[in-house]
């Protein structure tokens, strides 16, 4: 799997989200290697789009489609700045990758401190004993940059639920897998995602 990370400021909220559903509607039909998506926006108005692919050179390839160079031209427009792309070949799933029945989603942004750490962490044991200690979560994906930098995106059946979880101690050696992981992390919530995948 190929995962592209589409990230840019936008006020014109409404517009963007009916120009992405404009794509699904006439665009992805025929998309090439196309699977699905994530989007939403953060409280700060940032639009986060998680894009998935069968493959780099499927991505590649859709994006040279002039249909696709057509509905970008009126897609960039829309966002208030420059739209930031990150491509990643280096793709993990966490319970098949998530779900679109998701109420809440959260994006994890950081840098890789020790990759096998990292994803030990989504392993089958390691998953299986977070879903019970977290029955709230539905599975996420976790995508690395040939940077190091990593997003991780997690979904979740509802954000209350969620947050109540949240403040559960985590286990010793978890916490600590984690500190030794990842670096420079920041959050972002989607609070109200909308999804789409190939029928």
């Amino acid at each position: 799997m190929f995962i592209q990370i589409i990230q840019g400021r936008c006020t014109k909220q409404d517009e963007l989200r009916a120009m992405a559903d404009q794509w699904v509607r006439d665009v992805a039909p025929n998309a090439v290697g196309w699977l699905g998506g994530t989007y939403g926006f953060t409280d700060d108005d940032m639009f986060v789009g998680v894009v998935r692919f069968d493959s780099k050179e499927a991505a590649a390839e859709n994006s040279r489609r002039p249909e696709q160079g057509q509905w970008w031209g009126k897609m960039e427009p829309l966002f208030d700045g420059p739209v930031e792309f990150h491509d990643c070949e280096d793709v993990s799933l966490m319970m098949d990758g998530g779900s679109d029945t998701a109420g809440f989603v959260q994006i994890i942004r950081g840098r890789v401190r020790d990759m096998s750490k990292l994803k030990g962490m989504m392993g089958p044991q390691q998953v299986q004993m977070l879903h019970e200690m977290r029955p709230e979560l539905l599975g996420g994906t976790l995508a690395i940059e040939p940077d190091g930098m990593f997003t991780e995106t997690i979904a979740f059946t509802d954000e209350n639920s969620a947050r109540q979880a949240e403040k559960l101690e985590m286990p010793a050696e978890v916490a600590s897998d984690m500190e030794m992981a990842m670096t420079d992390v920041t959050y972002m919530d989607l609070h109200h995602p909308w999804f789409a995948t190939r029928a």
